[in-house]
């Protein structure tokens, strides 16, 4: 695997930086500058430090609502072309900052980029979403997966690293991941679905082999997060967007303790000195937002089921909070936009105690949303939230 020398702390501060890319043996030895961070907005609130304003995102920024998007997915020939052409990749993950004054971009690729180097034979059918050509049904199929998968997934990190140039410093780029439990709903159910009844079943009848899938699905996840920040991402986000459909137990069990696991395992501080801020999002968390809260992330993404200012008090200033509209407000009118994200920022309330929000979207942006109304809700971030500083 691909040896990196880390950017130096310093282009939090202005100051350029140098990065030395040594591939595997069949790639030259390349050499690299990382042009200096301009907008540490987001890295100041996800570390909890004094920002002067609201850093604003959007799950799925990168995504169908776009025309551009569609147009570069048009060449691509399909989602997952798409997702393994560094350069397309690195186009569409641009092109929100195109159009909006995000604070951040995120890498565009998917969750199951990894079952799919697991050999599980990903592919998208027209209108039905992802499924996997050989989906796990046996307790051999668990105990047959290969851990040694990074090799498959070097397209990931290239795209990493090219995204990281061509972003010139704007803003921070997210890595990311899905978490173990969201990724083993896939791969055992193989496709999405509505009542998770083989993951499920298999809970519930041979929670051991359950337990030997998740733990192979946390060493690599570990080591996928770690070659991204290797390559350039400057914050990481584990995506749980099945943990919600557990039950109490069982997400702790199941979900929860390898979320923890993973962060335990990830090189977020740096030889250098810098830090690699870790957000953890699961999708229906409210029940376990203190629990989260201490699985050692900088940051806890919200869902829209919560009041934030109730997160706020559950969470002190242990750790930032990420979120929390809910995204089918999008649709609304531009006025019901604005006046929804004034209310979220003034139910967080003033950030002069250390505590500190990331406005985004309680999941992932939708493909009917109007651009202008994206838009709309930035704006509307930028232009509220300097009174809560």
């Amino acid at each position: 695997m691909a040896k990196v020398y880390p950017a130096s702390a310093a282009q939090y501060l202005n100051i350029e930086s140098t990065t030395l890319i040594d591939y595997d043996v069949n790639r030259l030895e390349t050499f690299s500058m990382f042009p200096a961070l301009k907008n540490d907005c987001l890295i100041r609130a996800l570390l909890r430090q004094p920002v002067d304003e609201t850093p604003v995102w959007m799950m799925r920024q990168a995504g169908r609502y776009l025309p551009e998007y569609r147009a570069t997915r048009a060449r691509a020939g399909d989602f997952l072309a798409l997702c393994k052409n560094k350069e397309l990749a690195c186009e569409v993950t641009l092109q929100p900052l195109e159009r909006y004054p995000l604070d951040a971009a995120i890498l565009f690729s998917d969750i199951l980029t990894i079952p799919d180097a697991m050999g599980l034979g990903l592919y998208f059918a027209e209108g039905e979403g992802p499924k996997f050509e050989r989906p796990i049904t046996t307790v051999a199929d668990i105990e047959n997966l290969s851990t040694n998968v990074l090799t498959e997934l070097q397209y990931v990190m290239d795209a990493v690293h090219l995204i990281r140039h061509e972003l010139a410093g704007r803003v921070p780029l997210i890595g990311f991941s899905g978490s173990p439990w969201t990724l083993a709903t896939y791969m055992v159910e193989g496709e999405s679905t509505r009542d998770f009844k083989k993951i499920k079943s298999l809970l519930y009848a041979d929670p051991a082999a359950l337990h030997t899938l998740l733990d192979k699905l946390t060493t690599v996840v570990a080591a996928y997060l770690n070659a991204q920040i290797d390559a350039g991402a400057q914050v990481v986000q584990i995506f749980d967007t099945w943990g919600g459909v557990l039950s109490d137990n069982a997400y702790t069990d199941f979900s929860l303790q390898y979320i923890k696991k993973i962060i335990g395992q990830l090189n977020t501080r740096r030889e250098d000195g810098s830090v690699i801020p870790v957000i953890a999002f699961t999708k229906g968390g409210f029940p376990w937002l203190d629990a989260i809260s201490r699985c050692g992330c900088d940051a806890v993404g919200l869902d829209w089921s919560i009041d934030i200012s109730v997160a706020r008090k559950l969470v002190g200033d242990r750790v930032a909070l990420q979120g929390n509209m809910d995204p089918a407000i999008l649709r609304a009118p531009i006025p019901v936009i604005e006046r929804e994200v004034r209310r979220i920022l003034d139910q967080f309330g003033s950030h002069a105690s250390g505590s500190r929000h990331i406005f985004n979207l309680g999941h992932g942006i939708t493909p009917d949303i109007d651009p202008d109304h994206a838009g709309a809700f930035i704006a509307a971030v930028k232009r509220y939230s300097i009174e809560h500083h």
